[in-house]
């Protein structure tokens, strides 16, 4: 195996990853390989790892894996970059194109690839304008920027009719999960515009390809699912009417392909969307729909997500009977634990999350204590590299500390929310930020405000 010298053709030896072979300690190959799919497991993620896959990882014939290797590695080690883990930076992995032109980008790792790297290459290039082209021309994946895909009213060219197949719908299933993994390191303002481009091309795909009835089950899901992921960009991006209209496409979906899994996920972030829109009756509608169709599932955290959605609803409302009893219920059904029918999806859902989702119950009823307590439950306890997810939290603590009259504990969480957001681009967050801001603003003789609103005025998140 080779690799192409930076100044010339010629062949350099590969180096060998000494700090994957650090990690892997007393581990046998084999035993590391079944380490590292069981950490796939626990994200949804699938990975053909084996101690051969090891071997060549630690030999330095694969200077930058997958990504979906890359989402397992970065589960198992937080915090941790790929060159953090001695991979090569993706942008330095090329290869020369067919025929000996210019060297292209190439799909991470090198010839010979196993079977599982080449279909995840396929699936990765079939979408036109998918998430590793938007990760590119965002600037998330190196320092090149692509040239912008084209606008969402273009249609893409596809021959028709299409053979729709395997390769094509594992594209729109990682599709799903590449929107998901950057929207939790970067928010949903960067990404909404164009990863409504996969969703067009799963469509195209779903209603002009042709397809077995088992490839049509898996696609109508997919396409449901990333209808899905949409609509939450444009949610966390303040589009509330495009991410209604995107929820709306996915249930329509969810109902033609009698699908109660996908019905369930669409009715979860239609609860949300409403309470934050201001709907409280249609959040307990959408959330107790989401219950009713999720109780053919057997997932008891699925039940328990959506059973705070409902609280949610009833805090608005204004009921704290029902939503005590609502949270209740969330909560045991959240102890009884994780099973593997849990939805992919709802990785995010763990004690950060469901102690955020109370914070936001008892900050609407105004019980400011309880309210301040969960939210800051959920600021420790949530992982570093979910940013997006620390920003919010930690505008609701302020938000909270506000409320119940603590000026400097507002400020100082304030200002801890703003500088997050200077590495996410959330709409939905920084609108929370900008209402604490002016709530703030009357009491600028407080040291602790005053510092704030200086610092506040010169961040990202005040623009």
């Amino acid at each position: 195996m080779t690799a192409t010298r930076p100044d010339g053709p010629g062949p350099a030896p590969t180096a060998p990853n000494t700090v994957m072979r650090e990690l892997r300690g007393a581990l046998s190959p084999g035993e590391f390989a079944t380490a590292v799919r069981r950490a796939a497991r626990e994200i949804g993620e699938h990975v053909s790892c084996d101690a051969r896959y090891v071997g060549r990882v630690e030999a330095g014939e694969i200077r930058c894996p997958n990504y979906a290797y890359e989402r397992v590695f970065r589960h198992m080690w937080p915090g941790r970059s790929l060159t953090d883990l001695g991979f090569a930076p993706r942008t330095a992995v090329r290869r020369r194109a067919p025929g000996g032109g210019p060297a292209a980008a190439a799909p991470p790792d090198e010839p010979p690839w196993p079977d599982e790297e080449i279909d995840d290459v396929r699936r990765r290039t079939f979408v036109s304008g998918g998430p590793t082209a938007l990760a590119a021309a965002l600037g998330l994946d190196g320092p090149a920027r692509a040239a912008a895909p084209p606008p969402l009213a273009a249609r893409p060219e596809l021959p028709a009719p299409r053979k729709v197949g395997a390769a094509e719908v594992r594209g729109v299933e990682e599709a799903v999960r590449e929107i998901r993994l950057l929207d939790d390191a970067h928010g949903g303002d960067t990404l909404f515009e164009r990863a409504g481009q996969s969703l067009r091309t799963a469509y195209l795909l779903l209603n002009d390809g042709t397809y077995s009835a088992a490839t049509e089950r898996r696609l109508q899901a997919g396409a449901g699912e990333l209808a899905i992921s949409v609509g939450w960009l444009a949610h966390d991006s303040n589009r509330l009417m495009d991410a209604r209209s995107f929820y709306s496409e996915a249930l329509a979906t969810a109902r033609m392909a009698g699908d109660a899994a996908l019905e369930a996920h669409v009715f979860c972030n239609s609860a949300f969307l409403a309470r934050d829109a201001g709907r409280p009756r249609e959040a307990l509608r959408a959330a107790q729909a989401g219950q009713a169709a999720a109780r053919r599932l057997g997932s008891d955290r699925l039940l328990s997500l959506l059973s705070m959605r409902e609280a949610g609803g009833w805090a608005l409302l204004q009921d704290r009977s029902a939503c005590e009893q609502a949270l209740t219920r969330a909560h045991t059904l959240f102890e009884r634990g994780g099973r593997s029918t849990d939805p992919e999806w709802m990785s995010f859902f763990g004690e950060a999350e469901i102690a955020g989702l109370e914070a936001q119950c008892w900050a609407a009823l105004g019980v400011w204590d309880r309210a301040g307590e969960r939210a800051g439950l959920a600021c420790d306890l949530q992982e570093p590299q979910f940013v997006r997810n620390r920003a919010l939290y930690t505008a609701e603590l302020a938000h909270d500390r506000l409320g119940r009259g603590d000026l400097p504990g507002a400020a100082a969480h304030a200002e801890a929310a703003a500088l997050l957001l200077a590495r996410v681009r959330s709409a939905r967050i920084r609108g929370m930020l900008a209402h604490t801001a002016e709530r703030l603003r009357e009491h600028r003789r407080v040291p602790e405000v005053r510092h704030f609103l200086d610092v506040y005025q010169g961040t990202p998140a005040a623009a």
